[in-house]
Parts: structure tokens; sequence; C-alpha cells
């Protein structure tokens, strides 16, 4: 079945995105996806984070903790939305059409966060980063 898609009413509160994977190492991580794969570093904050263009595709390296999900299991990797407007602004928005969200939390350097997820409860979050 074909199915036609017309633009939806909405605000664009969303700019961009993240695939964010939790790993182990993050220098092995980094080598991997640059030397290996061949994509390009764009950030790294030491061992917190590193985020990598796949070629109009964002992935974010993240280290493993006691409250991230162990590397290689699922939910090892969970996708990021960047929001356009404030994050509080849109969470109100989501919020509005009966959507749960955790946060605004802090992220780290500047960056805020807000935790959901799709209706089949594959987790999603948001993204506020500083203005550079």
């Amino acid at each position: 079945m074909l199915r036609v898609v017309r633009p939806v009413n909405n605000p664009g509160m969303i700019q961009g995105g993240v695939v964010t994977i939790y790993v182990s190492s993050m220098e092995r991580a980094v080598d991997f996806y640059t030397n290996v794969l061949g994509l390009r570093l764009l950030y790294q904050a030491d061992d917190h984070w590193a985020q990598l263009d796949a070629g109009g595709t964002q992935i974010g390296l993240h280290p493993t903790s006691d409250t991230a999900p162990t590397p290689g299991t699922p939910g090892a990797i969970t996708l990021g939305l960047t929001v356009s407007a404030p994050i509080t602004d849109t969470i109100a928005a989501l919020e509005s059409k009966r959507v749960r969200v955790r946060g605004p939390v802090p992220g780290g350097g500047g960056v805020m966060l807000a935790f959901l997820a799709d209706p089949d409860g594959n987790p999603l979050y948001l993204a506020e980063t500083p203005v550079r």
C-alpha cells in the first residue's frame, strides 16, 4: 500500500538529531568509528562524549555507567533529537499532546536533556545545546 505523506502542522520543534551509542571504551570506540569506518570526528570531550559525522547522520559515543545500558545490549543505542526552541517550551508542547516527558535535566557542558518514549516504548531524548 502506498501512503502519501503530507506535511504536518508542526511547530518545528526539532532541528536535528544524533544516535547515541553507549561504549565500554571511548578510546577504542573513537578509533573504530574514525580509523576503521572512516567517520569524521566532530567533537570530543575527553572520555565523556564524542560526536561523529556519518554523512548526514550524527553519532554520539557515550561511556557506559551504572545507570546507562550495557554496551551491546538492547537500549544501548538511543535516538536524540536537538530542539530548535527552548527545551522547556518543547516539553510543554509535547505534554500538551499527552506525551510523558522527564526533565529537563543538566547533561553537562551546558546541554539540557529531557527523556521520553515513542508509542512502542522506545527511548528518545531531547537535547538543547548552548549557543556557541
